[in-house]
C-alpha cells in the first residue's frame, strides 16, 4: 500500500491497494470481519452496570454500522455479479462502498469526540443512574444527526464525486482509500496532553508507583498505594491529576504506546480501519478523565458515580481525598485500587 495526499479530500489521504480485484475483495472482506469480531468483543466486555451516554449509543451504532457493511461485502463478494432493483453489483462496488464508509467515518471525529465531551462535563455531577426517557431519546437523536449529517455531506458535497472519480487515474486493479487527518490530529493532542501531564507531575507518580503493594481486599487481589501528600497546600486539582494518570494509563498504556508507535512511524490507517470501538473507548475514557479535572469539586462521591466509565474505575482518583465532598478516611493517604 501508498498513501498520496488527496487534492481536493480536505485533508484526507489515498491509500492505494495494488492488487487484483479478487484480492482487494477478499482483503477487505476478512478486514471486515476482524473488525466486527473485535467490535462485538469490546462491547460483550466492558461493564454492563454502567450510566448510558452519548459515546456509549455512538459505540453501538458504529459496530452495527460495521456489521451491515460486512453483509453487504459478504453478499457482493459471494454472487460477484448481480442485478438489484435494477442495479448492477459487482466486486468493484465492495471497494465503492468501503470508500464512501471511510470517507463518512474521517469527518466525524471531532464532532463525536465534541458532543460526547459536552455530554460528560454537563452530567458529570448527576448521580442518577437511570436518566430519564428524554435523556435516551436525546442520545438517539444526536448519533442519527451525526450519521446522517456525514453521509449527506459525503454524498451530495460535489467535490466528493471527484474525490471517488479519482481512483480512475490510477490502474483498475488499485483500490484507493481514505486516512482521516481528524483522527490523526486527536491521536497527537491525546499523546501530547498526557506526556504534558506526565511530566508535569512525574515525581509523584513515580512515588505513588514505588509505594504500591498488593493485597487482598473483599477476597479479591488489589493495589494499595501507601503514599501521603506532602503538598497539603497544593490545588486540589494538582493533586487530583497523578492519579487521574495512574487510572487512565493502567487500563491504556498499551494502546497509548502503539498510538506513538503508529505517529513516528507515520502510519496511514484507512478511516474505515481508524474509527473502531476500542479506539472510542480510549477516547472515551480520556474525555471523562478531563471532565473530572475540570469539575472535580462538583463530584459527589456515590457508588452512582463511578458508573461512567466501562473500562476504568475513577473511584481511586478521589478516595479518600478529604474535601468538601468527601468523608474522613481512617488512615488519609491510603488508597486501594481493585485490579
Amino acid at each position: 500500500m501508498a498513501a498520496i495526499l488527496c487534492e481536493n479530500c480536505s485533508g484526507q489521504y489515498y491509500i492505494q491497494a495494488n492488487h487484483q480485484p479478487l484480492e482487494i475483495s477478499g482483503m477487505l472482506l476478512l478486514i471486515m470481519l476482524g473488525k466486527v469480531f473485535l467490535d462485538v468483543f469490546m462491547l460483550q466486555v466492558k461493564q454492563k452496570n454502567v450510566k448510558v451516554s452519548f459515546m456509549g449509543y455512538f459505540c453501538v451504532s458504529l459496530a452495527l454500522l460495521d456489521f451491515t457493511l460486512l453483509m453487504s461485502i459478504c453478499f457482493i463478494f459471494y454472487f460477484e455479479d448481480f442485478a438489484l432493483c435494477g442495479v448492477r453489483f459487482t466486486k468493484y462496488h465492495i471497494c465503492l462502498f468501503t470508500q464512501v464508509m471511510s470517507l463518512t467515518y474521517g469527518i466525524l471525529h471531532y464532532p463525536v469526540y465534541l458532543v460526547a465531551g459536552l455530554d460528560y462535563y454537563l452530567t458529570i455531577g448527576q448521580t442518577s443512574q437511570f436518566p430519564k426517557r428524554g435523556q435516551r431519546l436525546l442520545y438517539v437523536s444526536a448519533v442519527a444527526v451525526i450519521w446522517i449529517s456525514g453521509g449527506f455531506c459525503i454524498l451530495k458535497v460535489p467535490v466528493v464525486y471527484e474525490d471517488l472519480e479519482a481512483q480512475n487515474r490510477f490502474s483498475p486493479y488499485w483500490c484507493p482509500l481514505y486516512a482521516s487527518m481528524q483522527s490523526y490530529s486527536v491521536s497527537w493532542a491525546v499523546v501530547l496532553l498526557t506526556g504534558t501531564a506526565l511530566a508535569a507531575c512525574w515525581k509523584e507518580i513515580t512515588t505513588m508507583l514505588l509505594s504500591a503493594s498488593v493485597v487482598s481486599f473483599a477476597s479479591q487481589p488489589a493495589l494499595m498505594f501507601s503514599y501521603v501528600s506532602n503538598n497539603n497546600g497544593t490545588c486540589f486539582k494538582w493533586q487530583l491529576l497523578p492519579r487521574l494518570l495512574i487510572c487512565f494509563l493502567g487500563t491504556w498504556a498499551p494502546f497509548v504506546v502503539f498510538q506513538i508507535i503508529l505517529l513516528f512511524l507515520g502510519a496511514q490507517i484507512p478511516a474505515y480501519m481508524e474509527m473502531n470501538v476500542p479506539w472510542l473507548y480510549f477516547i472515551n475514557s480520556f474525555l471523562i478523565a478531563v471532565a473530572y479535572w475540570c469539575r472535580c469539586h462538583d463530584v459527589e462521591l456515590t457508588e452512582e458515580m463511578w458508573s461512567t466509565d466501562p473500562f476504568v474505575s475513577w473511584k481511586f482518583c478521589f478516595m479518600p481525598f478529604n474535601n468538601e465532598n468527601t468523608e474522613p478516611a481512617d488512615k488519609p493517604g491510603t488508597v486501594i485500587v481493585i485490579c
